[in-house]
């Protein structure tokens, strides 16, 4: 104890003692996060110009779940077809291209609906925000996990065109157990690249980001929010004739029926489902239990991937 203290009372001397301690805690705080931002920063500039080799939430899943991690596809954004570009920002996050990483009005319908469901389902997160979550953190729900979301969010916007975070999300967001990246899944269950894919299959992969490890391409019907999603995506956007080889075809009439059948209120429907939940939450026990009708059509089979 310094000298000039010893002449004051007990009770000061432990006043001040836990101011030291509160201080000494509030100064680590910084730094720790100080270092985050500062190796955050480095990384972002670098996927600038290169390809992750593997992300936090890979190392994660390994490591706590044991899972076989698949390698990654990055793709190049131009090489994905515009329709699938616009059901990702569509479903998920529909002013990604006018928002600076971060979306107040998300957050607002989030609590909304949180309030409503009394628990806390939904984040309101961004795009950017998913990607910050995707390379740098790990899908455990807490405020600390969600404030270094948010500011991570912040750095990719500030370092990074809007493009580059859009071909990032494609190239890691997680699409099933091992399985990372749109273009992964797409050899996975349909033994093709992403701009080979039906108007239906990419509408069932795209719909699947809300819950991507409970549920596939085959057993989304099980799930009223995969449903809805599904079904929304199906009814509202089409592959442009001649965009690529095999999606630019006019919708099927079978393709159409299969989403009515699959949810016929979100046949049609203008304004999009609820974007996905927060990690670690399962959205669809958290909210009422929804019988899922019978099969309609043939089950998807994961195929043979090709050779890239």
């Amino acid at each position: 104890m310094p000298p000039e203290l010893l002449h004051f009372p007990l009770s000061t001397k432990r006043r001040l003692g836990f101011v030291d301690i509160v201080k000494g805690t509030i100064a680590w705080i910084i730094a720790i996060q100080l270092c985050y931002l500062l190796a955050t920063s480095i990384l972002i500039v670098a996927y600038r110009y290169v390809d992750p080799s593997a992300t936090v939430l890979m190392a994660y899943r390994e490591w706590r779940y044991g899972w076989k991690i698949q390698s990654a596809k990055p793709i190049k954004i131009a090489k994905v077809p515009r329709y699938i570009k616009s059901m990702l920002v569509a479903i998920e996050d529909d002013k990604f291209y006018v928002h600076h990483g971060i979306d107040m009005e998300a957050f607002a319908r989030a609590r909304a609906i949180n309030k409503r469901l009394g628990k806390p389902v939904y984040g309101g997160s961004t795009l950017t925000m998913q990607v910050a979550r995707t390379l740098f953190l790990v899908p455990e729900k807490s405020y600390v996990r969600k404030y270094l979301e948010v500011l991570t969010a912040l750095e990719l916007e500030a370092f990074l065109p809007k493009t580059r975070i859009l071909e990032l999300y494609f190239g890691y967001a997680e699409w099933g157990k091992g399985i990372f990246g749109m273009e992964a899944a797409a050899r996975k269950w349909y033994g093709c690249g992403m701009a080979q894919l039906s108007r239906d299959q990419a509408a069932r992969l795209i719909a699947l980001l809300s819950s991507p490890i409970k549920y596939n391409p085959e057993t989304l019907r099980k799930s009223g929010i995969l449903r809805e999603r599904y079904a929304y995506l199906l009814n509202n956007y089409e592959a442009p004739a001649g965009e690529n080889s095999s999606s630019a075809e006019a919708p099927s009439a079978a393709a159409t029926a299969s989403a009515a059948a699959v949810s016929p209120a979100a046949a049609g429907t203008v304004e999009a489902p609820p974007p996905s939940p927060e990690p670690g939450v399962d959205a669809e026990t958290e909210t009422e239990s929804e019988t899922a009708p019978a099969e309609t059509t043939a089950p998807v089979t994961p195929a043979t991937p090709t050779t890239p």
